[in-house]
């Protein structure tokens, strides 16, 4: 039990001390933001970066990153929505096919960057521009209106105001957790973000959970352009502009490491908590849209340089 508490204290605290904190602030600021409402608006406006940032918590721990989610988010989105709107598709074979395009954009993430050895900053750089261009091309650069067909993924459901798409997400964290901290290949992950030169000399070849990792990454985006297009009965092309950030900024926030080796996707769950009552906070307040992305980038600086102060202090411990 004591080492249950200690494990609380040193893990979770801080995200919950700075949650209540950003709670006390809007709501003095505001007085609407103390509303189940409000609590339900977040909780049901979260799916997306949610699942981004379980994926986006692997690809970190394996020393890599991912700047595509976003526009491969949106090129999942737009494929449901069109899929939905002019092919006459149902709502099970879209949201595969969503998720398929999804595996596909991660699959060749991880193979270029393990198979080439290239900078997962620069594949997936490349890979943003592609999907992007690719969401216009399959939308037509329009927006795609849905409409009644994908509402049961993004509808609150009766009695409880939640999505399905946010128990959903939770499942999911709750799954990468297990997998990362209960399964061979969590701890492949984390072993290969700690050493990978000495995973690879111990007699494990660490190709194929990195690109597996990046593929993960892929299906979880594909899954968040489902959830993103069922909150909004439609499907934007230029949806989830800048979500990488965001996706980052969650994760380091939660305490996973920029460098690889550390991390945790129940704590990277919490940075989603704040990014989301931050911005809805700062929404409430009046900040303009300009503002909010100073705010998230200053939240980003922080970040790593919490992430910096903690490394160090992992290192002279």
């Amino acid at each position: 039990m004591k080492a249950v508490l200690r494990v609380l204290r040193s893990d979770y605290l801080g995200l919950l001390v700075v949650l209540i904190l950003l709670f006390l602030v809007f709501g003095t600021l505001s007085n609407r933001f103390f509303t189940l409402r409000t609590f339900t608006t977040v909780a049901n406006q979260i799916p997306d970066l949610a699942v981004v940032a379980v994926g986006m918590t692997f690809v970190l721990i394996v020393g890599g990153i991912d700047l595509s989610v976003g526009s491969v988010l949106a090129l999942a989105s737009a494929l449901l929505g069109v899929a939905l709107s002019e092919w006459s598709f149902s709502l099970g074979s879209a949201v595969m096919m969503a998720i398929a395009a999804g595996f596909l954009c991660g699959i060749l993430n991880g193979v270029v960057t393990v198979g080439w050895s290239v900078p997962s900053f620069i594949v997936t750089l490349g890979m943003l521009e592609i999907a992007r261009g690719a969401a216009y091309l399959v939308t037509g650069s329009r927006t795609a209106y849905i409409g009644a067909s994908i509402e049961p993924v993004g509808a609150p459901l009766l009695g409880l105001g939640l999505s399905p798409a946010f128990l959903a997400a939770i499942v999911l964290v709750i799954a990468g957790q297990i997998a990362l901290s209960r399964t061979v290949f969590g701890r492949y992950a984390v072993a290969i973000g700690t050493n990978e030169e000495a995973v690879r000399l111990s007699g494990i070849d660490p190709r194929p959970t990195r690109i597996a990792v990046f593929a993960l990454a892929g299906v979880l985006s594909g899954l968040g352009g489902v959830f993103h297009a069922g909150r909004l009965a439609a499907a934007d092309p230029n949806a989830a502009v800048g979500l990488e950030l965001s996706a980052i900024a969650a994760v380091v926030l939660g305490g996973t490491s920029l460098m690889g080796g550390r991390g945790s996707v129940v704590r990277s769950f919490f940075g989603v908590l704040v990014i989301a009552v931050l911005q809805s906070g700062l929404a409430q307040v009046g900040a303009s849209e300009p503002a909010k992305r100073v705010v998230t980038g200053a939240v980003i600086v922080a970040a790593v340089i919490a992430d910096s102060y903690r490394s160090s202090r992992l290192r002279n411990d």
